[in-house]
């Protein structure tokens, strides 16, 4: 006989606001590999989309790998506090990430992942400290550091050097990040990186139905 009582409808997924996850690292210390290998196999991450001042390249799409714009309407987005960070390049070019996207993306639930240094973290983090996940990733030695940066063989002495110097200042700054890992073995880092994420997700400030579910659970 079969039993006339309906069985109780599955909850719905429980919502959530999204973060912006800051990787960074020295020059050579493995951010951009990371990066990529958690939006290749976190299909909740999305990654930030700079905006620049500069000219597209060939190969290049609007949207996709940067939002191409004028000096005078970048300056007129920081005016607005429109750009969440920015910053001049040694070229004169203006890069920086707009609010708009990213807050979208929070909203909807998705992690906004950025490769950017410790000066566009320190910006972040003024400008949404509720939203911020910042993980800095540190060599295992200087020598190694200076090792992936011979071995890439992709620039000269005078731009290895440039870069190694550059590595001092971005290492100055590792106790303005919230986690701290030494990138020795890259898969181990990966998964690490990927645990830190998966705690923040449940974070309880993060979990915008929680208030909601509990009532539900106290007759």
């Amino acid at each position: 006989m079969t039993d006339p009582t309906p069985s109780p409808a599955a909850p719905a997924p429980m919502r959530r606001r999204g973060m912006m996850v800051v990787l960074a690292s020295p020059p050579g210390g493995g951010k951009t590999t990371v990066s990529r290998a958690i939006m290749a196999r976190d299909p909740q991450t999305t990654v930030s989309v700079s905006a620049t001042t500069r000219a597209m390249r060939p190969g290049e799409a609007e949207g996709t790998h940067y939002f191409f714009m004028d000096k005078p309407h970048f300056e007129d987005l920081i005016a607005k506090g429109e750009m969440l960070e920015h910053a001049l390049v040694y070229n004169n070019y203006l890069y920086g990430t707009p609010r708009g996207p990213v807050e979208k993306a929070l909203q909807d639930g998705r992690d906004v992942l950025f490769d950017i240094d410790w000066q566009g973290n320190r910006s972040l983090a003024r400008h949404a400290p509720d939203d911020i996940v910042s993980i800095f990733l540190l060599p295992p030695s200087w020598q190694t550091l200076s090792d992936r940066l011979h071995n890439r063989a992709q620039d000269s002495e005078e731009e290895i050097t440039r870069r190694l110097s550059k590595a001092r200042d971005e290492i100055d700054h590792y106790t303005e990040f919230q986690y701290v890992l030494v990138n020795r073995d890259l898969e181990e880092t990966i998964a690490r990186v990927q645990d830190i994420i998966a705690a923040e997700r449940v974070k309880r400030t993060r979990q915008i139905d929680l208030a909601a579910f509990v009532e539900t659970l106290v007759p």
